[in-house]
């Protein structure tokens, strides 16, 4: 994979009048394809789940309803021109679709460490999370 992608600084709050939804979201603002990870910890504790297949100019709701958690996380690959955005965060992962409850020992348990970026919402209940092209934004690189 080559370098991080760009992650929009200007992470989203969806916001509508009388919105009855609340959902974490993410917005594919690229022009690839891209798979979507994310890490969150819930009750019975951490868990990782994707793949999302999210087509360019796109969005998808990750997690239906109120949001349980201040802090998730996302790891995102794109299929088309390669790269990745990720962090210093490493959760598990495998190449198909998956949901992995735990964090630790990745590898011994058959799956990835993957990196995955941290992302604050506030403590809001409805989340949307953009990702950007490169040069977009002035998010991670």
């Amino acid at each position: 994979m080559h370098g991080l992608w760009a992650v929009s600084a200007a992470l989203l709050i969806a916001l509508s009048a009388g919105a009855a939804y609340a959902d974490l979201k993410l917005c594919n603002a690229t022009s690839s394809r891209i798979g979507v990870a994310i890490g969150y910890q819930d009750p019975k504790g951490w868990a990782t789940e994707g793949w999302w297949n999210i087509a360019s100019q796109t969005c998808e709701t990750l997690l239906k309803g109120k949001l349980g958690s201040r802090f998730y996380y996302v790891h995102a690959v794109d299929y088309d021109r390669g790269g990745e955005w990720g962090g210093k965060n490493v959760m598990c992962t495998a190449d198909k679709a998956f949901t992995i409850r735990g964090v630790d020992e990745c590898p011994r348990r058959g799956f990835k460490g993957t990196g995955f970026f941290e992302v604050d919402t506030q403590d809001s209940k409805d989340w949307t999370i953009r990702l950007t092209d490169p040069g977009e934004g002035s998010g991670k690189r």
